[in-house]
């Protein structure tokens, strides 16, 4: 189950339940592969709806080496994951907005 205190989302992929958080380093690695000047930038697309599925699919994978898990991108090229693309981006979106929000303004998951 994930804690939404510390930042953690969970996502259904392949049928399995995984944790997904944006560590520091996580978040270093996501900056480098996305080739975005700051993550900032990042937050600002998502904000505007202007996300790629480049940018979902870094999330995804940043939160889940950030939970522990020790793939890469390429690993998740046919996996399924619950709500499709659609899924993936809530939950990109919802783990950006985790890793930077106060503790105070975390809400049940």
């Amino acid at each position: 189950m994930a804690n939404p205190w510390t930042g953690e989302v969970a996502l259904d992929i392949d049928g399995e339940r995984r944790v997904l958080k944006l560590t520091l380093g996580a978040l270093a690695e996501l900056e480098a592969e996305l080739e975005t000047g700051t993550l900032v930038e990042l937050v600002e697309r998502f904000e505007s709806g202007a996300f790629s599925t480049r940018d979902v699919l870094g999330l995804i994978v940043a939160g889940l080496r950030g939970g522990g898990w020790q793939g890469g991108a390429s690993d998740l090229v046919s996996a399924d994951i619950a709500g499709g693309p659609v899924g993936a981006a809530r939950a990109a979106a919802e783990l950006l907005a985790r890793a930077f929000m106060l503790p105070a303004e975390a809400g049940p998951e």
